[in-house]
């Protein structure tokens, strides 16, 4: 027989309450059963007797309870206070150890302002409930709560919490949520405006407070807003002079919260404060320069050195970003003069001007000497040789064909075919060719007339070379036939020739 319900709190004080029955609204079970509604005529149950009876002492306490009864149930066991926050207050109890002979009807819960003597009931008639949330309290309340059993025979003995229940604000710690982009070191420039927005949480509202370098804020210098869930520091043209640690401090009811923020106010640098030309030699110049006096109010990134020609005037980046402050600047013309500067360079750029040399530089041309070495010719002759010989060849009757070799020689070799020894020069069958060493001899449309050894000769003043080849052309179908050619008192010539039969 457990359950939940949910109850206003009384309209009327404790004193009305004496008069009058308080009027409260229908509280709402949320248990496993619902409330019982007692009949008309038995709404007279007079759980008040007992307090009536009872003095009025500083604190309320339980009333005496009636003769002990069968009929009436004991006092509710563990009524505890579960949850409270600054406008309601739940409680919950375990059923008594007896319930009465005629059962029990629900449990009547009631409340007495502190300082005051009478009980006001919270519902107006038994719930069967172990479980109830009284709501729509107002801060500062200070009362105590009981709660009693009811049967139909009566209301039996009130259990009592032991110590009253104060209504306060509920107080939530504050915190603050420092943005991503503000953890680390806020830059900004000289005349830019800031403007920082820093979230925080707290209930009720905090009370915030910024400092400069732990020092209070000063108001000319810059403005703060603070809102409910934020405080804004907004400074509208910023200068060097705001550069430090922004600490914003939330406190509440002992309790506080800090937050520490790096503002960093930076300018271009000014120019380097000396430059000199070192040395020249050659086609190479060297510099040397001091660091600026200023360096904007922050880390250098390094140097920009440039030169300039004194045809053209034109300058043009050596090097960009450069750390040392000496520096030697190469592959520059003969016959030009070049002067050079040097710029400083930060988060905001390169300072507004250069350090120039005073001194140019002239790129003189170098006398230069011709030396000349002695030469030694080297004698090339060489006596002929075949680097790629003649290779023995098989051939077919009626289709050209051709020889080939290669020879090594200086002065240039005079090259002789011969078939069988004998030199073919001159035959309109045989064509020689001779280029860049490599030897050809082509046969056109060869017989087995022409098979044999070929042999190619190379000849030239240092001694000769020769190589040879065997050629067999083979054929079916060709037979060899003679004929006699006209005798006019000359002699007879005999002409074989091949034919195909």
């Amino acid at each position: 027989m457990t359950g939940k319900a949910t109850s206003e709190a009384p309209a009327s004080g404790p004193e009305e309450s004496a008069s009058e029955p308080a009027k409260v609204p229908t509280p709402e079970a949320s248990g496993e059963m619902a409330a019982l509604e007692p009949p008309r005529e038995e709404q007279a149950p007079q759980p008040q007797e007992p307090v009536a009876e009872a003095p009025a002492p500083a604190a309320p306490t339980a009333a005496k309870p009636a003769p002990p009864s069968e009929d009436v149930p004991s006092a509710p066991l563990q009524l505890t206070m579960e949850d409270v926050s600054d406008s309601s207050v739940t409680v919950s109890w375990e059923p008594p150890e007896k319930l009465g002979r005629l059962g029990l009807r629900g449990y009547v819960l009631e409340v007495c302002q502190e300082g005051a003597s009478e009980w006001v009931p919270v519902n107006d008639w038994p719930m069967m409930v172990t479980q109830q949330t009284m709501r729509n309290l107002t801060l500062g309340d200070k009362f105590f709560l009981r709660v009693a059993a009811v049967s139909s025979a009566g209301a039996g003995p009130p259990a009592v919490l032991d110590q009253p229940i104060h209504i306060q604000e509920i107080i939530e710690a504050p915190k603050i949520r420092v943005p991503r982009h503000l953890r680390q070191t806020y830059i900004r420039q000289v005349g830019e405006a800031v403007n920082l927005q820093i979230p925080f949480q707290g209930k009720p509202r905090p009370q915030a407070s910024w400092t400069h370098n732990g020092q209070a804020l000063d108001s000319r210098q810059a403005s703060v807003r603070t809102g409910d869930q934020d405080s804004i520091l907004f400074i509208r043209e910023a200068q060097r002079s705001d550069s430090g640690r922004y600490e914003l401090t939330l406190q509440l009811k002992g309790l506080e919260a800090k937050a520490a923020i790096d503002i960093l106010v930076i300018e271009p640098p000014g120019p380097p404060s000396s430059i000199r030309l070192l040395d020249v030699w050659g086609c190479n110049a060297a510099l040397e320069w001091m660091p600026p006096r200023d360096t904007g109010n922050t880390e250098l990134l390094g140097y920009t050195v440039q030169k300039a020609d004194k045809k053209t005037g034109q300058w043009f980046t050596v090097l960009e970003r450069y750390h040392p402050t000496t520096c030697t600047i190469s592959n520059l013309i003969v016959g030009n003069t070049y002067s050079f500067r040097v710029f400083a360079e930060n988060q905001c750029g390169l300072s507004a001007s250069a350090a120039v040399t005073k001194e140019l530089a002239h790129i003189k041309k170098a006398d230069i000497a011709a030396k000349s070495k002695g030469f030694t010719e080297r004698d090339f002759s060489e006596a002929p040789s075949f680097t790629q010989p003649l290779a023995d060849h098989t051939s077919t009757p009626g289709y050209s064909t051709q020889l080939f070799c290669s020879v090594r020689a200086s002065p240039k070799p005079k090259i002789i075919w011969m078939k069988n020894k004998m030199d073919i020069q001159g035959d309109p069958r045989y064509r020689a060719l001779s280029e860049q060493g490599v030897c050809t001899l082509e046969i056109r449309k060869p017989s087995p007339f022409d098979s044999g050894v070929y042999t190619c000769k190379a000849i030239n003043v240092l001694g000769e070379a020769s190589v040879d080849c065997h050629l067999e052309v083979k054929g079916e179908g060709w037979r060899r036939v003679s004929s006699q050619g006209p005798s006019h008192g000359q002699e007879n010539r005999r002409h074989h020739v091949w034919k195909v039969d």
